[in-house]
């Protein structure tokens, strides 16, 4: 196993295979693919990598993937999952499982030239896809106080959102990850020995999903997810805040209700989360929530 600190550990592995039951020749779509983690483990047992399509917007996963799954036929692009959902429908392939890990991977995390962390210092980036316009740096030099305070509240659900952002309005043009951090402590007073969390974390994350248009992408993806699950096929989702976490159950809900026209069963009545001994090693798993359904 390589001791490189950026190596993304996937999380809830057992759990994922758990749920999806691959078996031996069965069709894998991974939509947010990463490093390849939980590709490996079903490829470990489907033994069918002519029927496995790994999918992610990151172009760094995917040179990773290319280099994993080097001499196999194991089909990789690069694109975000709604483009590529939208795609495959046009088509008439049907997958026996399909993931979709919706974090975001270590090296994102650790890499300060991404701009995810606000523990590094680096540039405000945030993009998933460094090939898109939109970065973290437009939304908080350029946008208007209502606009960015609107965007840390819907997507970080951070309570001083109105004071966060006209704090980094009037200390504008904003440099870097390191300074709108300071800006934002500074705002919300925090103090290391009290806080459990550093006070920049919700709005880090707020700008984050703008950034991708995390949220609007999996609105629109989840029913594509579903259209193209073959008969008895089954369909995980990792989330990572109460946002996403809210659009997969209530999706999962009105898919898997107590109808007779229900398309969906239901695999997992709670979200499953990381076992203790989990999180001890790789800490970033202990907001993971798996929900997982198959079809009829």
């Amino acid at each position: 196993m390589s001791n490189n600190k950026n190596e993304h550990q996937p999380v809830l592995i057992k759990e994922v295979i758990d749920h999806l039951s691959p078996k031996s020749g069965q069709s894998y779509l991974d939509l947010t693919a990463g490093y390849g983690g939980h590709s490996q483990a079903v490829l470990d047992i489907t033994k069918a990598p002519s029927e496995m399509v790994l999918i992610d917007r990151d172009k760094q996963a995917v040179e990773a993937l290319n280099q994993r799954f080097a001499g196999t036929p194991v089909q990789i692009q690069h694109s975000d999952y709604l483009s590529a959902l939208q795609a495959l429908n046009n088509t008439d392939k049907k997958f026996d499982m399909i993931l979709a890990d919706l974090g975001v991977s270590s090296p994102h995390l650790d890499d300060a030239k991404r701009g995810f962390s606000f523990k590094l210092a680096g540039p405000l980036d945030m993009r998933m896809d460094r090939t898109q316009e939109k970065q973290a740096e437009h939304l908080v030099n350029n946008l208007g106080e209502s606009q960015l305070a609107d965007i840390l509240s819907k997507y970080g659900q951070e309570p001083k959102a109105r004071q966060i952002a006209h704090a980094i309005i009037s200390s504008r043009p904003v440099a870097d990850t390191e300074s709108l951090a300071a800006i934002i402590a500074k705002t919300v007073g925090w103090r290391a020995r009290r806080a459990k969390t550093h006070p920049a974390t919700k709005s880090f994350q707020a700008l984050r999903i703008a950034v991708n248009d995390e949220l609007e992408q999996l609105e629109q993806a989840l029913p594509l997810i579903s259209q193209i699950l073959a008969p008895g096929g089954r369909m995980a989702v990792i989330s990572f805040h109460s946002l996403e976490d809210r659009l997969v159950k209530q999706f999962l809900a009105d898919k898997a209700g107590n109808r007779y026209d229900s398309e969906m069963t239901l695999l997992t009545k709670k979200p499953i989360t990381a076992s203790r001994d989990e999180i001890v090693s790789n800490p970033r798993a202990r907001s993971a929530k798996l929900r997982a359904a198959a079809k009829k």
